[in-house]
């Protein structure tokens, strides 16, 4: 079984670690089965699953919902839960609190976005045993911001942030740190000088690992498809071929025939 010790063990031993997004019970048991170190309960739910414009509308109890289930289907991967916007901004006392109805439902830790502003928050999760992965770069909470999903450290300034938020993360003891649509360069130069693994999003190969949405990478979800995201399947395709036939079927009488009804 994975855990956050066999993580920071994968960088020492220069093992790549595979992350997954799932939401679901019978996803999460495909992924799970598949080998998967990492199983993310994104708040990307907020896109892919309930079809928002953003992370931002999703709340703490549709999280822990879709956490909850991941953690009873999942048997071997380390599921973390994503932070939802609003669960740890606002305190220290917020955030204890939030993270640990996290954990109480299953998940092993926890991923929140950012790095100076909340540092206060992480070390005091990590300092109550919370595992905490931080999360750097493209900060999709953080869109407006940004002014949307924009590449993110480009400027000189923006670099050392990004480099000194990441050796923050690092000293106040998160386990791992994703970095989100960040060029290579920086990307590569943020895992060379930390020891926690680096898990990228849009970041480039020199990465400890990567992680993508599930709906993005098996196509099920199309309503945009960032430049890094591969597409390994066209879920999508066959379910709505599936149903056509279905259909079909049904309304020329050929469904449901003798081979699918009871004598």
């Amino acid at each position: 079984m994975v855990t956050v010790k066999t993580i920071a063990s994968m960088k020492q031993k220069q093992e790549r670690i595979v992350c997954l997004t799932a939401y679901d019970y019978p996803m999460a048991c495909i992924v799970d089965k598949a080998g998967i170190d990492i199983i993310l309960v994104g708040d990307s739910a907020a896109n892919v699953f309930a079809g928002e414009k953003n992370t931002l509308p999703i709340t703490m109890e549709e999280m822990l919902y879709h956490t909850r289930i991941v953690s009873r289907a999942v048997k071997n991967g380390l599921v973390i839960a994503d932070m939802p916007f609003l669960s740890y901004q606002t305190s220290i006392r917020d955030a204890v609190y939030n993270a640990g109805r996290f954990l109480k439902v299953g998940a092993a830790g926890v991923k929140l976005e950012g790095g100076t502003p909340i540092l206060a928050m992480i070390e005091r999760l990590i300092a109550l045993g919370i595992p905490v992965m931080g999360h750097l770069g493209l900060t999709p909470q953080s869109i407006h911001k940004f002014g949307g999903y924009k590449l993110q450290g480009r400027s000189e300034d923006s670099k050392s942030r990004l480099l000194a938020d990441a050796k923050l993360l690092e000293e106040a003891g998160c386990f791992a740190v994703v970095l989100e649509k960040i060029p290579v360069s920086l990307a590569k130069e943020i895992t060379a000088s930390v020891s926690i693994p680096t898990i990228g999003i849009g970041a480039g190969p020199f990465c400890d690992g990567q992680i993508l949405v599930l709906h993005d990478m098996i196509g099920l979800f199309d309503d945009f498809s960032p430049k890094f995201v591969k597409r390994y399947a066209q879920v999508g395709e066959a379910i709505r071929q599936a149903v056509e036939q279905y259909r079909d079927e049904v309304r020329k009488g050929v469904y449901p025939d003798k081979a699918h009804s009871f004598d």
